[in-house]
């Protein structure tokens, strides 16, 4: 595995090790992660793919709510 080193600016550096921390995570391995997503080709997954993995993953907290049409309007 290669070391990098990255130059912050203090407010992103500030930003980045309260995120960590809220995720029980590593400043490391968020950098890991989004450079693969970034970077790494999908592997045959497709976009929408990955949208129902996630939907899956963490699922509505409105699972019978049915609203009507003036619900849709009053917002």
């Amino acid at each position: 595995m290669k070391s990098i080193t990255l130059s912050l600016e203090d407010d992103i550096a500030t930003m980045a090790h309260s995120y960590v921390e809220r995720h029980h995570t590593t400043l490391d391995q968020l950098m890991r992660d989004l450079l693969k997503q970034k970077v790494m080709p999908l592997s045959g997954e497709t976009s929408i793919d990955r949208l129902f993995a996630l939907a899956d993953k963490h699922p509505s907290q409105l699972e019978n709510y049915k609203f009507n049409r003036e619900e849709i309007y009053d917002l």
